[in-house]
């Protein structure tokens, strides 16, 4: 199972209406095939009353393994089904590359 995989599996605990998981590392400064930076768009009622910080920790709990040894970086958009159905099903881009080690 690849990363993209093993993600979309783990977040089925929290019962999303709708989960994607898209693998944005061809955007950086990685090698050709990496699984090293993600954004997640999750809507899931389990973020009901929840702050944005708290449902993120949600998130990176349950990814915990892949978070410490795979993932570099990690872009969440967490969502109630309102908060999705009011936004249109529209979420934020994620910000560009800084260059990482390549910066000079």
């Amino acid at each position: 199972m690849n990363i993209k995989e093993s993600i979309e599996t783990k977040l089925q605990s929290l019962q999303p209406q709708f989960l994607e998981v898209i693998n944005e590392s061809h955007k950086h400064n990685v090698p050709k095939g990496s699984e090293s930076h993600f954004k997640v768009i999750i809507v899931s009622d389990e973020f009901q009353g929840k702050m944005l910080l708290a449902r993120h920790r949600m998130v990176n709990k349950i990814l915990a393994d892949e978070l410490a040894h795979s993932i570099h970086a990690l872009t969440l958009n967490t969502m109630t089904s309102k908060e999705w159905s009011d936004k249109g099903g529209e979420t934020n881009n994620s910000p560009p590359c800084l260059g990482g080690s390549s910066r000079k």
